[in-house]
């Protein structure tokens, strides 16, 4: 089966050429990437985010040093990656990433690399990815499943013993100056489905304003939507991951999540004018900002971007799957998933809509009471007023 492909640039030899741009993770990579370059990552199970983040920045083909699916569970990115026509190489190993040097313009054919050229020399060979196998393959880790449900159980037991005050008790979180008590909430998280979900809850976002909590670059897209964040959310440890200053600064609170024992990296944005609240946990940013307003007492939050189903709790990896399943416990029946509001909430009735039902009663009454001798009466009776009525 042929790969599905973008449109690049006609050359005589077949196959794909473009710059190669070379990381470890497929974030990092992203951020550096052109349109119709081609992403060398050593990135074990692709997930949907990093996969998205490569599509988004326009790559034209992914290489991989490590398997795309290593069948423990069914992660989502290869399938992200299909679904927008970008060709995928994987399993090149340790010697065939060392092969492919950053800024190096190379030629991907039929899982091989070539060097620029007619004559280019085989820098590296991988298994080359089409939509059966990664099916298949995707098949098959849905069947561990199992041992993955029982190693989030021993996670989770383990996180809630080293956290079990701020799990369970809410120490360690930091008081905010925005106040959540009894206000209806929402939490932005940069999922790959975020502006669908963002128009999907426009009006409740619109009529209700609720509080805004944005994790990490999803407050760039909340900024570009013309909506302030009340607090922003970011990750020590990802610096890519963090919004544009002018955000930072205009956000009521910012909270930097740090991991146990970890340096904060406050400083950095102390450097940049802001004053951000430390929450040491190794809990997720996004599972971070969820505790937050759970402390807060928040009547109502809508997750918008979160993961949702079992699928993609496990698509994020072993490292965040016990405090994105406790979290949830922790939230209950007050945390609402954006995909349901559209059902649960079709808009506040305003004045003007009252006024166009008692219209349109008024007018139907009027008709009615026109076909009747009293309403012919009438009729007859303004004519005279008005000096109609030879017209009538």
């Amino acid at each position: 089966m042929r790969l599905p492909t973008r449109t690049h640039p006609t050359t005589d030899l077949p196959g794909i050429s473009g710059t190669l741009r070379t990381g470890r993770q497929a974030a990092a990579v992203a951020a550096r990437l052109r349109p119709g370059d081609v992403a060398v990552i050593d990135h074990v199970d692709l997930d949907r985010n990093a996969a998205r983040a490569l599509v988004d920045a326009g790559a034209a083909a992914v290489l991989n040093a490590q398997p795309m699916i290593s069948g423990r569970f069914p992660n989502l990115g290869p399938e992200e990656l299909i679904a927008a026509g970008v060709p995928m190489v994987d399993a090149l190993g340790t010697d065939g990433l060392a092969a492919l040097t950053d800024g190096r313009t190379v030629r991907v054919h039929d899982g091989r690399v070539y060097a620029e050229g007619p004559d280019g020399a085989v820098l590296a060979a991988g298994r080359a990815l089409d939509d059966e196998t990664i099916a298949a393959e995707l098949a098959a880790a849905r069947s561990g499943l199992v041992t993955q449900l029982e190693s989030l159980t021993r996670t989770s037991t383990e996180l809630l013993r080293r956290e079990q005050d701020l799990l369970l008790h809410g120490q360690g979180i930091p008081r905010t100056a925005t106040r959540f008590a009894g206000r209806s909430t929402m939490v932005v998280v940069g999922g790959p489905e975020l502006r669908a979900e963002l128009d999907a809850v426009r009006p409740y976002l619109r009529e209700q304003e609720p509080v805004l909590v944005a994790v990490g670059r999803a407050a760039d897209e909340l900024h570009a939507r013309g909506r302030r964040p009340d607090v922003v959310v970011v990750d020590g440890a990802d610096e890519a991951d963090r919004p544009s200053v002018a955000v930072l600064k205009a956000a009521r609170d910012v909270v930097v999540r740090v991991d146990p024992g970890r340096p904060s990296g406050a400083e950095s944005l102390e450097r940049l004018g802001v004053r951000p609240l430390v929450f040491t946990t190794s809990a997720t940013a996004e599972d971070a900002a969820l505790l937050l307003v759970d402390a807060g007492d928040a009547a109502l939050v809508v997750g918008v971007g979160l993961h949702a189903s079992l699928e993609d709790f496990l698509d994020r990896g072993r490292g965040g799957l016990a405090s994105t399943y406790l979290t949830r416990l922790r939230l209950g029946a007050r945390l609402v998933d954006a995909s349901a509001v559209p059902r649960l909430y079709s808009g506040r009735v305003r004045p003007v809509h009252l006024l166009l039902v008692m219209l349109a009663g008024l007018l139907a009454l009027l008709a009615a009471v026109s076909v009747t001798p009293v309403g012919q009466e009438w009729i007859d009776q303004l004519a005279d007023v008005l000096g109609l009525g030879g017209a009538l």
